[in-house]
């Protein structure tokens, strides 16, 4: 069958027009398809890193966005006692929208010399000392400031929160890179506000081994009668809860995936039978000349399947590129979900193309197959 490919491609291109239009609806098509496979891709990795790490977070009951939400700092000693932690970092959050987003900027307010035992990034750009000495300054991820066009040196301004850019880092972690970093102090006074004393929330770390539901329940029984009244969850379930609705969203995104799939069966199968009815004769002579029906039958599924696999790779590269150079992300409550581009994606992207091109090609490669030598030459 390979030794036919020259004859299929001289076919496809006897009518580039139709061939040329048909590959880009298919790429199009499979470019939106990976943008919402992307954003499912960040969500699941979101989940599966927080799970792995089995860290905690405190935040005030019957609160949601953190603007709203005011703890006591102490409370970071009273858990830090705690059997089982082993670091509780005190957080203050700022963030420009609390509703869903795709372009949230999250500030996260922490004790400098807590920052690093927290979280596992490098710094690219910039150092730590900067950062340390100066109540002011910021370290940024790479994918916001990316976005922003922001370098180290630079000021960078949300509504009436400046910092000055001591550091951009990157991390394995893509949503992690989403966020900025500053004193927790500095974040705490910011807005002409006097926030000194509360926090927005509490990180918890354990040691390896120890039950995260269980410790959950016991920090909340602390302070069920306290001053103010806390909700701890596992660190994964506290963002799912955050990103509330947002999930949603992105689960009934899955419907234009499927539609997105749709419109590549509809697109190639037109195509094909179009080209079918269009060489109704030349397969009757293909057939004189000694090619069995079934060989006719493939010649037919090839060149559907070609039509369908170049609209995917097309429009599955184009997606990867633009997802790997535009750093997207969404968020909500200040949480982010990074639009992830991995090589599963682009796989699947490139089976469901090929898969769409074998569903299309079926019926017309059968027509095909059926021709009937006399009545097919005898048209003109």
């Amino acid at each position: 069958m390979f030794k036919f490919i020259p004859y299929i491609l001289k076919t496809l291109w006897r009518h580039r027009s139709r061939t040329i239009l048909t590959v880009s609806g298919s790429a199009v098509a499979l470019f939106v398809f990976c943008f919402v496979g992307a954003v499912q891709e960040g969500m699941n990795d979101l989940q599966r890193r927080q799970q792995a790490k089995g860290s905690l977070v405190v935040f005030q009951a019957n609160k949601f966005c953190p603007a709203t939400s005011h703890l006591p700092q102490d409370y970071d000693q009273q858990i830090a006692r705690v059997d089982g932690v082993k670091e509780v970092v005190p957080i203050q959050v700022f963030t420009n929208n609390c509703r869903a987003s795709l372009d949230v900027v999250v500030f996260y307010g922490v004790p400098p010399l807590k920052l690093r035992k927290a979280r596992d990034f490098q710094l690219i750009s910039g150092n730590w000392t900067d950062f340390e000495q100066h109540q002011d300054a910021a370290v940024m991820g790479r994918a916001v400031a990316g976005r922003r066009a922001v370098k180290v040196g630079d000021k960078f301004s949300i509504g009436d929160l400046s910092v000055n850019v001591a550091g951009i880092y990157e991390s394995d972690d893509p949503a992690e890179e989403n966020y900025i970093y500053s004193h927790l102090e500095f974040l705490q006074r910011s807005k002409g506000m006097n926030l000194v004393g509360t926090v927005t929330q509490m990180e918890i770390l354990l040691h390896e081994g120890v039950d995260p539901v269980v410790k959950c329940r016991e920090v909340d029984n602390m302070y069920r009668s306290g001053p103010v009244e806390t909700d701890t969850r596992p660190k994964g379930v506290f963002q799912a809860r955050s990103l509330g609705d947002l999930t949603q969203l992105i689960g009934m995104a899955h419907y234009l995936g499927y539609a997105c799939v749709g419109l590549v069966l509809a697109l190639v199968a037109t195509t094909t039978v179009m080209s079918v009815e269009d060489r109704i004769k030349e397969h009757a002579v293909l057939q004189t000349i000694g090619f069995s029906g079934p060989r006719v039958f493939r010649l037919v599924m090839v060149e559907s399947i070609l039509l369908s696999v170049a609209g995917g790779v097309i429009g599955v590269g184009a997606a990867m590129l633009m997802l790997k150079l535009s750093s997207l992300s969404v968020g909500a409550e200040a949480v982010t979900i990074a639009f992830t581009p991995s090589f599963r994606l682009a796989v699947t992207g490139l089976v469901v193309s090929a898969v769409a091109g074998t569903l299309a090609g079926i019926a017309p490669a059968i027509h095909a197959a059926k021709t009937e030598i006399v009545p097919a030459l005898r048209q003109a």
